[in-house]
């Protein structure tokens, strides 16, 4: 049986620890074990992220002109190819030519990936990010 918690030491710069801890104090954070957990976390969601068959969930964001010749028809069309990975899209009219579409994906990193580059690159896109993060699967808490 596993042990609740993992006790180990860790040596730093007396002024980083002071940074440490008024980030810990600032995020509201219970302690700096706490904080170093959720920046341990952090990281291994990033490492994850870059390992191309690991399981990812994220959001692909898009803006643009939705007034733009053929390119909601193009959108769609890269949308039916990835169905497998989408699991949910919502459409957002920012104001009169302008909408937002945030796309819920799910998947191996490196499809995940192909596919926010198959958007954000399509010719009309004003902005397109891809934001990846865990399924929650790798972490017990």
């Amino acid at each position: 049986m596993k042990p609740a918690v993992c006790r180990f030491s860790i040596s730093m710069d007396p002024e980083l620890a002071e940074q440490l801890d008024t980030l810990t104090a600032a995020k509201g954070f219970a302690n700096r074990s706490q904080a170093v957990a959720h920046m341990v976390r952090d990281e291994l969601v990033d490492f994850y992220a870059h390992q191309g068959r690991h399981e990812v969930a994220g959001t692909v964001t898009l803006v643009f002109d939705h007034h733009h010749r053929d390119l909601q028809r193009r959108l769609t069309s890269i949308q039916h190819d990835f169905q497998q990975r989408i699991i949910s899209v919502m459409h957002v009219h920012l104001d009169h030519h302008n909408c937002m579409e945030v796309l819920a994906v799910r998947g191996p990193a490196e499809e995940v990936r192909k596919l926010a580059d198959r958007l954000t690159t399509v010719k009309g896109i004003k902005h397109g990010t891809l934001t990846l993060t865990t399924t929650g699967k790798e972490f017990s808490k």
